[in-house]
């Protein structure tokens, strides 16, 4: 039967730093075969520890990358767009800080074709007298050479014109209308007052049709007086540039698709017809059933956005002038993009902003251009096909 070998004392030694490997080796050899190579490796592997360990602490040092380069953004944001609270247009700060002048054009059979009307922001239309309709224009970033003839003002065109708080411009007025423009403060450019300064008469044309302006004229009276700036509430507008074709349709939907509108105003000689041009996203305007052209570039007449304002319409006691209800609320209708929408209009005061409301009863968004607004005495006047 085996026994266990017994085990061989060590005896202490007295190992110097010189004697270090002999006592190594002498230790060794007296262990059993087995037993001394496993010693063997373990001080090996305990070697290579240390070593690796040492040369991790104390050998030379890996560089440290090279920082990456410091690249600085050149990178500047687009400035926000500005647009015209006129027309929805995009156009510059400049621009749009402008303030709106108003100027009364005439459409007698005799004033046309009249200047300017293109360049216009917005337009009234509605009766004077005896069928014979005129324009209330409202200018802020367009500067036309050459704007009439220039006629007398209305009462209703004046209360218009307040809404915008604008610079108005025309020549003479009705009793009533004068006395109006006195007791509500409108900033007033009476021909009749200011004359050949800012105003003239053309030999091209006989009186009383000849009275044309500038813009820059306009601008001097306007600077003259202080009429730097006009504070009102601008339509809602989609901000949809017309030089860009205009109305994203993807953004005009709801209404019911209309490309020909007719309006029976007054008579043949001043009922006026738009028909939808899609490429251009307009709205062709002929009146008295010819194109309605601008004398200042032949251009016909092309508004992104036409308005009918259904009002109560009536003669004047004198039995002459027009009487337009145009302060309260009633039926609208607008054309944009080729569609109909039917919502209300509300002019709250002589000097509030006209408000074009959808059928919800919420502020209903116009296309960026040209608006032309045509009071209407009822809707049975409009005529609107597909």
């Amino acid at each position: 039967m085996e026994q266990n070998p017994k085990p061989i004392p060590i005896e202490p030694v007295d190992v110097t730093k010189k004697d270090r490997l002999a006592w190594f080796k002498s230790f060794v050899q007296k262990r059993p075969p087995k037993k001394r190579l496993a010693i063997v490796a373990g001080s090996s592997v305990g070697v290579l520890t240390l070593g690796i360990a040492g040369l991790a602490l104390f050998g030379p040092k890996a560089a440290a990358p090279d920082p990456e380069p410091t690249v600085e953004s050149t990178y500047v944001a687009p400035p926000e767009p500005v647009y015209s609270p006129l027309t929805g247009v995009k156009t510059t700060e400049e621009k749009a800080k402008r303030a709106v002048t108003g100027v009364m054009i005439e459409n007698s059979i005799d004033a046309r074709p009249q200047s300017g009307l293109t360049e216009a922001g917005v337009v009234f239309e509605a009766i004077a007298e005896g069928g014979i309709t005129r324009f209330l224009a409202l200018f802020q970033e367009a500067q036309p050479s050459n704007i009439g003839p220039i006629r007398s003002a209305r009462p209703y065109y004046v209360r218009w014109a307040k809404g915008y708080d604008a610079a108005y411009a025309h020549s003479g007025g009705s009793g009533e209308a004068l006395a109006l423009i006195q007791s509500l403060g409108v900033k007033d450019m009476d021909h009749g007052r200011y004359g050949e300064q800012y105003f003239s008469r053309v030999s091209s044309r006989y009186a009383p049709h000849n009275v044309y302006t500038s813009m820059d004229r306009l601008d001097s009276l306007r600077a003259a007086n202080g009429y730097n700036e006009s504070k009102f509430t601008p339509f809602a507008r989609l901000h949809d540039d017309p030089k860009t074709k205009g109305v994203d349709e993807s953004i005009v939907s709801g209404g019911t698709p209309t490309t020909s509108i007719s309006f029976n105003i007054s008579g043949p000689l001043y009922n006026t017809s738009y028909s939808y041009d899609a490429s251009t996203k307009t709205y062709k305007r002929n009146l008295a059933g010819t194109p309605h052209t601008d004398e200042n570039n032949s251009k016909q007449i092309a508004p992104t956005v036409v308005v009918a304002l259904i009002m109560s319409y009536s003669i004047h006691s004198d039995g002459i002038h027009s009487v337009y209800a145009n302060i309260g609320s009633g039926k609208a209708i607008v054309f944009q993009g080729g569609q109909k929408f039917e919502g209300t209009w509300e002019k709250t005061s002589d000097s509030a902003s006209l408000v074009l409301k959808g059928a919800d009863g919420k502020n209903l968004a116009l296309s960026a251009g040209q608006t032309w607004i045509t009071a209407i005495p009822d809707a049975g006047r409009i005529t609107a096909t597909p």
